[in-house]
C-alpha cells in the first residue's frame, strides 16, 4: 500500500446516512500499527494453533495488498481488518457467525479461501477427536 497521509488518517463515512442513526465513524489506523495490533491481539487472545494460522493469514494478506493504490480498496481493507481486530480483542468472536451480507459480497476467490479454511478447521477437529478416541481406547 502506497503511503498517503490523506488516506491513512481518513475516517470511514456513511454516505447518505442521517445523523444520529449510525454510530460515529472510527478513525482508521495506518497499516503498520494495524498490522502490529492484529499480531498482538492474536498473541494475547487466540490459542496457539489458531494464532499460528491467523498470523500467517494476516501476514500474507498485508503482503498481497502492499502495492494497492486504489483509495477505496485501501480504506475497505483497513476498515475490515480494524473491525476484525476489535472483534478478536473483545472475545465476541468465539460463538459468532459470518454475516450473510458479507458472504454475498465475497468474490469466488474469497469464497474458495473460506471453504479451504473451513476444511482445514474440520480436519483439525477430526484429528483432535481421533487423538482423544485413541487415548480412550488405550485406557480400556
Amino acid at each position: 500500500m502506497r503511503r498517503s497521509a490523506r488516506l491513512l488518517y481518513a475516517t470511514v463515512t456513511a454516505a447518505g446516512s442521517t445523523a444520529g442513526l449510525k454510530p460515529a465513524p472510527m478513525a482508521l489506523l495506518p497499516p503498520i500499527p494495524l498490522y502490529r495490533r492484529l499480531l498482538r491481539a492474536h498473541r494475547h487472545k487466540l490459542p496457539r494453533e489458531s494464532r499460528l494460522l491467523g498470523d500467517e493469514y494476516v501476514k500474507s494478506e498485508f503482503r498481497a495488498h502492499r502495492n494497492v493504490e486504489n483509495p477505496v480498496h485501501i480504506v475497505g481493507f483497513l476498515t475490515e481488518w480494524q473491525m476484525y481486530a476489535q472483534t478478536v480483542e473483545g472475545d465476541g468472536w468465539r460463538d459468532a457467525r459470518l454475516d450473510k451480507g458479507k458472504i454475498d459480497k465475497m468474490s469466488d476467490q474469497q469464497l474458495g479461501q473460506l471453504y479451504e479454511l473451513m476444511q482445514a478447521i474440520r480436519a483439525k477437529d477430526m484429528e483432535d477427536d481421533g487423538d482423544a478416541y485413541s487415548v480412550n481406547e488405550k485406557e480400556r
